[in-house]
């Protein structure tokens, strides 16, 4: 895939909307260096292991999930394009830690405040520049703790979906943008220009997984073909042009990707747990 560079020598002073005053540029400890960017962030070369994991990992009340628990933008799981990170970094008081992604389809219509699916994690356009072709959203711990987010690093490409309109073709399912976990790529096998990919993950993510049932992967949808039980992995196949779409091919056995199961399940153990249904069998 080939990503637009940047142009050089752009001021933005008068192009780049903004929520809340500009981020200073800081110098922080070895785990860091100071950078010069238009959105102004502390560039980390590798998320998961250049910052002290205690950050994300500490036990504290999260302030924000991937998405609030309210449904309010909904993703089809078509990948619109894939963007490439810019940059990641902290703001000047150390505890918010953002990325900038470049995307020239995604950025066509972007506004401050929408919702984009970036590798089927809900995300908020806090800050864009729009000569850069540039959009800011924020990474909440939680975010981190909770999606395979952490594993990227500057030049990393991601698949983005703006919410949807309600003039848009359902061409996938009903998707979220709240990632219920992650799995482990165990397997990629070929089978002529198609790929089969098996993943592994929680029992907990794993009961609502079903054959031919519905699952967006790093936020694209897609049909499962088989479960294994007794590994604790589902399957799917991507074709050739999926493969060329989408980020999932480009990762390697070994690697994460976010999981968002079928909120159908998910209502359907909700009603069996609470004893909804024997109520109804007793009138």
């Amino acid at each position: 895939m080939t990503i637009v560079p940047l142009f050089n020598g752009i001021t933005i002073s008068k192009t780049l909307r903004k929520t809340s005053a500009s981020i200073p540029k800081l110098s922080v400890n070895n785990y860091f260096s100071r950078i010069q960017h238009p959105l102004r962030l502390t560039y980390a070369t590798d998320l998961k292991h250049k910052f002290g994991r205690s950050l994300i990992f500490k036990s504290h009340t999260p302030k924000l999930v991937a998405c609030n628990t309210q449904i309010k933008s909904l993703f089809t799981g078509i990948v619109e394009e894939m963007g490439e990170v810019r940059q990641l970094g902290f703001d000047e008081s150390g505890e918010s830690f953002d990325m900038i992604i470049h995307s020239p389809t995604v950025f066509q219509d972007v506004n401050l405040g929408d919702s984009i699916a970036v590798n089927g994690t809900c995300l908020t356009v806090t800050e864009f520049d729009s000569e850069r072709l540039e959009f800011k959203v924020g990474l909440a711990p939680e975010t981190l703790r909770k999606t395979s987010l952490i594993e990227l690093a500057k030049g990393s490409v991601v698949n983005l979906e703006r919410a949807v309109k309600p003039s848009t073709r359902m061409g996938g399912h009903f998707v979220q943008g709240h990632v219920d976990g992650t799995g482990e790529i165990v397997s990629l096998d070929p089978e002529g220009d198609s790929l089969w990919i098996k993943v592994k993950t929680s029992p907990d993510i794993l009961k609502f997984i079903v054959p031919k049932g519905f699952i967006a992967v790093d936020g694209t949808s897609l049909t499962v073909v088989n479960v294994f039980d007794d590994e604790s992995c589902f399957n799917f196949m991507l074709v050739e042009y999926t493969q060329q779409k989408v980020v999932i091919p480009l990762k390697k056995v070994g690697q994460k990707v976010n999981l968002e199961v079928d909120i159908l399940g998910k209502y359907v153990e909700r009603l069996l747990s609470t004893g909804f249904v024997e109520s109804i069998k007793s009138r």
